[in-house]
């Protein structure tokens, strides 16, 4: 089978002989929270770094005061002591995000090489059993990219109808005998048959832009750079993960917008399994991508910063992902990477392993140490009702000085967190997303006791169930939920004198007892959004992207509302057209000349509202509508709407017969056995 290249840009999706051609890459738009941030003003600076420095300074005297005079004696020696561990806790974890959020300017692209050649690149798509409706766009989109490569599909599922379509679109699909380790040794075999210099490598549902090349290779003009990471943001804003329904905040926007833009100005940024290029010789020098634990991307990168290989992590949106949609796949997802970071540390605890930096190791205790913060967030919410079902009270210190001391440390760390976050994080999001990380952050840090590497479990995207059912609530949150309700209500009873528990001093007890309130308003916050009809078993294979787009269906005027690569729903002027009839629809998007054409059949509809679903796999048409559909398109699609008038414009093709569908490429099945890796 010949190495699928693509060279420049390609304007239709079948050459004149009905031979698949690539996509024409589209013109990326830049929305405001999606280019490489600016550098912070010197006045900004200067406001964000004080701020901190000021958090750091009460909190230095807040907790010497508290180690030195304020801990109590007697019976409730036993709440105090818990109480401050977990407050030194936070101080040394406010330390840390100092540090790694202190610098987070841009970073800077290395001189070109003196004899200007470009690196050779292979893209690898890494798939085991998403849904060709989620990996079609990819595929797509990687063979669409600008600059000369090549477009490998790994399919550690062995899938027939993955290979059909491959191969029709015209990248390389490839599968290995053995299925060991998961997606590491999936990457792995790949490695062994690369001949390129560099590897971009994108998980199935990871969509990138056109210029996804040409904005990461400049950085491998240096020879010991061996990875360029680029942030992960996803297209279906609906997801659980996100502030809110269309908007661009999810809960990992500080991590990859400012966490590993200060990693890099560290040394220590990070691969993160996707949206990323490597270079295949610094790979090969540490033996290839690390099996020893389910994340391999972060393991890898620990091994190439010890072999005394660089990262660089390139602040930019460049591809477009699914988020979890729901509370399942989230919990899922956040366990199997807890539980990687507790097995790396087991293996290659950043704090004795040789070959890191000062500041690479800083930056890896501060990633690996995160996930512990779930048992600070869980203590801080049973200290006050440890307090108030006994009337011990965890500090010995007037009520006034306490508030003080305490109340100012908080705020001062409150408005530095916010400063340093740099408006990707806003508080009440990221304390809700706190209480809903409980469960999973805590099992998978009790996996660090325990041996074995566990079970690599895919992140569900695409359709998850047949049915809508709402998602299970960990009984933790509600027991949780339970606990704090349960000891308010117990606390009112014991101001009023109908308890066995008396309060000393009730003006000290009132701290605990807002403290716990406020608790657990977050909590059932978080059980009513793992509730949410919202986040519901996915029941359509592909993301749903509204629309307005004029379109013919068999001639006749029609607008389309939304469309997936599965199907559309489509208003028909006129009569339209009997439920179960075969019709052509015919799209007119922005980005091309001719219209996209599929058979579809009408499923359903209301008045002149059609529900169609696509007949069969069209991939030369599907692979033409996912170029506009997903990432950048999906964003060209908000401005069409403005614009869009109900009746088409003359360029809209009107068909009322069959068009030639050209045939898929012949199976051309490529197993090979893994050759050992080169090592150095």
């Amino acid at each position: 089978m010949t190495r699928a290249q693509v060279r420049g840009r390609a304007a239709d999706t079948a050459d004149t002989a009905g031979r698949p051609v690539a996509p024409a890459p589209l013109a990326r738009p830049t929305g405001a929270r999606d280019g490489v941030p600016a550098p912070d003003g010197r006045r900004r600076l200067f406001l964000v770094r004080g701020a901190a420095l000021a958090a750091l300074v009460s909190t230095f005297a807040y907790l010497t005061w508290r180690v030195a005079d304020t801990l109590p004696e007697g019976p409730a020696l036993w709440i105090g002591v818990p109480f401050l561990v977990l407050e030194l806790y936070g101080g040394v974890a406010l330390v840390l995000f100092v540090m790694t959020t202190w610098n987070v300017a841009p970073a800077t692209v290395p001189p070109s090489r003196p004899d200007g050649e470009r690196p050779t690149v292979t893209v690898l798509i890494a798939t085991y059993n998403e849904h060709l409706d989620v990996l079609l766009p990819t595929v797509a989109a990687c063979l669409a990219l600008e600059g000369e490569h090549e477009t490998w599909v790994l399919d550690d599922g062995d899938r027939l109808e993955v290979q059909e379509m491959v191969t029709a679109l015209g990248a390389r699909y490839i599968s290995r005998p053995e299925h060991d380790h998961a997606k590491a040794g999936n990457l792995n075999h790949a490695l062994g048959l690369v001949r390129t210099d560099l590897v971009a490598v994108f998980d199935a549902d990871h969509v990138p832009d056109g210029e996804f090349l040409t904005r990461t290779l400049p950085y491998f003009a240096d020879p010991r750079l061996a990875l360029v990471q680029t942030p992960q943001h996803f297209y279906n804003t609906s997801s659980f993960e996100h502030l809110r329904p269309g908007a661009d905040l999810h809960e990992e926007s500080l991590f990859y917008r400012v966490i590993q833009a200060g990693k890099h100005n560290a040394g220590a940024a990070f691969w993160c399994g996707t949206n990323a290029v490597l270079r295949v010789e610094a790979l090969r020098d540490i033996g290839g991508v690390a099996t020893e634990s389910l994340t391999e991307d972060f393991h890898t990168t620990m091994k190439l910063h010890r072999a005394g290989w660089r990262s660089a992590y390139h602040n930019e949106v460049l591809a477009r992902g699914l988020a979890a949609g729901g509370p399942a796949a989230f919990y899922a997802q956040r366990r199997r990477w807890g539980r990687g970071a507790m097995q790396v540390l087991r293996h290659d605890n950043p704090l004795t392993s040789s070959g890191l930096t000062l500041g690479q190791r800083l930056g890896y205790i501060y990633s690996l140490s995160a996930w512990f913060d779930s048992w600070r967030t869980l203590g801080l919410a049973l200290v006050p009702v440890a307090v108030l079902l006994t009337g011990l009270f965890p500090v010995e210190a007037r009520p006034v000085q306490f508030a003080v001391m305490a109340g100012s440390a908080f705020v001062l760390q409150q408005l530095a967190l916010t400063l340093l976050s740099r408006g990707f994080a806003p508080a009440r999001f990221a304390l809700l997303f706190e209480v809903i990380r409980l469960p999973s952050n805590l099992a998978a840090t009790l996996s660090l006791v325990r041996r074995g590497t566990g079970r690599f479990a895919v992140t569900a995207k695409g359709r998850t169930g047949d049915a809508r059912v709402r998602a299970h609530v960990p009984g933790l949150l509600v027991a949780l939920a339970l606990l704090l309700g349960g000891t308010v209500v117990y606390a009112l009873l014991s101001l009023v004198g109908w308890t066995p528990t008396a309060y000393p001093l009730r003006g000290m007890m009132l701290v605990p007892l807002v403290w716990i309130a406020l608790t657990l308003a977050f909590v059932v916050a978080g059980i009513r959004r793992i509730r949410d009809p919202r986040f519901s078993t996915e029941r359509r294979d592909g993301h749903r992207f509204p629309a307005v787009l004029l379109a013919t269906v068999t001639g006749a005027p029609a607008r389309v509302v939304d469309v997936s690569l599965g199907g559309a729903q489509v208003v028909v002027q006129g009569v339209g057209t009997p439920v179960g009839d075969d019709v052509l629809l015919a799209v007119t998007v922005p980005d091309r000349s001719e219209p996209v054409v599929f058979r579809a059949t009408v499923r359903s509809r209301q008045g002149g509202l059609h529900r169609l679903q696509f007949i069969g796999r069209q991939w030369i048409a599907l692979a033409a509508l996912s170029a506009t559909a997903f990432g950048a398109g999906a964003a060209r699609w908000a401005a069409v709407r403005e614009q869009a008038a109900f009746q088409p414009r003359e360029d809209v093709v009107r068909i009322t017969t069959p068009l030639p569908v050209p045939p898929p490429a012949a199976p051309d099945r490529l197993r090979v056995e893994q050759p050992a890796l080169a090592r150095r």
